[in-house]
C-alpha cells in the first residue's frame, strides 16, 4: 500500500521531471524528487508499470531475450532494495544499541570517578583522624608525665610533713622532760627546805642564796619552756601551711585525673570513629571493585557487539557483492547479444 499523497501520477510526474533533466529516473532519485516520501517498493512498482507501458508503446514486438534481460534487471533491483531494508534496519538497531551502551559506559565511568573521589576524601579524613589521634596521645603522654611529677612532688611534701611531725614530737618530748625536771627540782627544793628548817639559823643565809640561785635557774628554765612553746606554735603554723599546700596539690591531682579520664574517653571515641571510617572505606572499595567488574563485563559486551557488527558488515558487503553481480548479469547478457 502506498502512503498518503503518493500515487502513480505523482511518481510519473517526478519521473518525467528527472528525464527532462537528462538524468536516470532511479527509485532513490524519484523518491528525492517527491520530497523523500513514499516507500521504495511502491515507487518501484509504479516505475515498473510506467516502464512497461512505455516499452509496450515503443516496441510492441520486443524480443523475448530483451524482455527477459529487463525482467532480470528489475528482479535484481528489487532484490537489492529488499536486501537493503533489513540491512538498514539492522544498522539502525545496532547504532541505537551502541549509543545506549556508550551512555551506560559513560555513566559507569562517572560512577567509578565519584567512588574514587569518595575514596580519596575518606582517605584524607582517615589521615586527619590519625593525626588527631597522635596529637591526643601526645597530650595524654604529656599529662601523664605532669601527673608523675605532681605525684613525686606530693611524695616530697609527705616526707617534709613527716619530718615536721618528727620535729614537733621531739619538741613536745623536750617540753615534757623540762617540765618534769622543773617539777622534780621544785619537789627537791621543797624537801630540802623542810629538812633544813630545823638546822641552824646560821645556815639560813646560805639556804636563801641557794634558793635565789634555784629561782634564777627556774627562771632560765621558764624562759626555755616559753621558747619551746613559741617554737611549737611556729611549727604548728608551718604544719597548717603545709597541709593547705597538700590540699591544693590533692585538688590539682584530682583535676589531673579528671583531665586524664577525659583524654582517655576522647582517644576511645577517636578509635571508634577510625574503625567506622575503615569500615566505610572497605565498603567503598568493594563497591568500586563491583563497578569495575561491571565495566569489564560491559566492555566484553561491547567487544561482542563489535564482532557482531563486523559480521553484519561482512554479510552486508557479501549481499552488496551478490547484488552487484546480479545487477551486472543483464549488462553481460546484452553485451553478448550485441556481439
Amino acid at each position: 500500500m502506498a502512503r498518503g499523497g503518493v500515487n502513480k501520477a505523482v511518481v510519473q510526474a517526478a519521473r518525467l521531471a528527472i528525464l527532462a533533466r537528462g538524468e536516470n529516473p532511479s527509485i532513490d532519485a524519484v523518491r528525492i524528487e517527491m520530497g523523500n516520501t513514499g516507500s521504495k517498493t511502491t515507487i518501484h512498482r509504479y516505475l515498473k508499470e510506467l516502464d512497461d507501458g512505455s516499452e509496450r508503446a515503443e516496441t510492441p514486438s520486443e524480443p523475448i531475450d530483451d524482455e527477459l534481460a529487463g525482467l532480470v534487471a528489475r528482479l535484481a533491483q528489487r532484490l537489492k532494495e529488499q536486501a537493503q531494508e533489513p540491512i538498514d534496519q539492522a544498522r539502525t538497531q545496532f547504532d541505537q544499541q551502541r549509543k545506549e551502551l556508550e551512555i551506560q559506559l559513560t555513566e559507569a565511568r562517572q560512577a567509578n570517578t565519584e567512588l574514587h573521589q569518595q575514596y580519596e576524601i575518606q582517605s584524607l579524613a582517615l589521615t586527619q583522624e590519625s593525626e588527631a589521634l597522635h596529637e591526643t596521645r601526645a597530650m595524654l603522654q604529656t599529662e601523664q608525665t605532669r601527673n608523675a611529677g605532681l605525684n613525686q612532688a606530693l611524695a616530697d611534701f609527705d616526707l617534709r610533713l613527716q619530718d615536721k611531725d618528727v620535729q614537733i614530737r621531739s619538741l613536745e618530748e623536750k617540753h615534757l622532760h623540762a617540765r618534769d625536771a622543773l617539777e622534780h627540782y621544785r619537789n627537791a627544793i621543797k624537801e630540802q627546805r623542810e629538812q633544813e628548817q630545823s638546822r641552824h639559823e646560821g645556815q639560813l643565809q646560805q639556804i636563801q642564796m641557794e634558793l635565789r640561785q634555784a629561782q634564777q635557774s627556774a627562771l632560765v628554765r621558764q624562759d626555755e619552756i616559753t621558747q619551746l612553746h613559741r617554737d611549737n606554735e611556729r611549727l604548728l603554723t608551718e604544719n597548717r601551711g603545709t597541709l593547705r599546700e597538700l590540699g591544693l596539690l590533692q585538688e590539682q591531682l584530682k583535676h589531673t585525673h579528671s583531665r586524664q579520664d577525659q583524654l582517655l574517653e576522647q582517644v576511645n571515641r577517636i578509635d571508634s570513629e577510625r574503625t567506622l571510617l575503615q569500615e566505610r572505606l572497605r565498603a567503598a572499595l568493594l563497591e568500586s571493585q563491583s563497578l569495575k567488574q561491571s565495566v569489564d563485563e560491559q566492555s566484553q559486551i561491547n567487544k561482542a557487539l563489535e564482532i557482531d557488527l563486523l559480521k553484519t558488515q561482512a554479510s552486508l558487503d557479501e549481499s552488496l557483492r551478490l547484488a552487484a553481480v546480479i545487477a551486472t548479469a543483464p549488462d553481460a547478457s546484452e553485451s553478448e547479444k550485441s556481439d
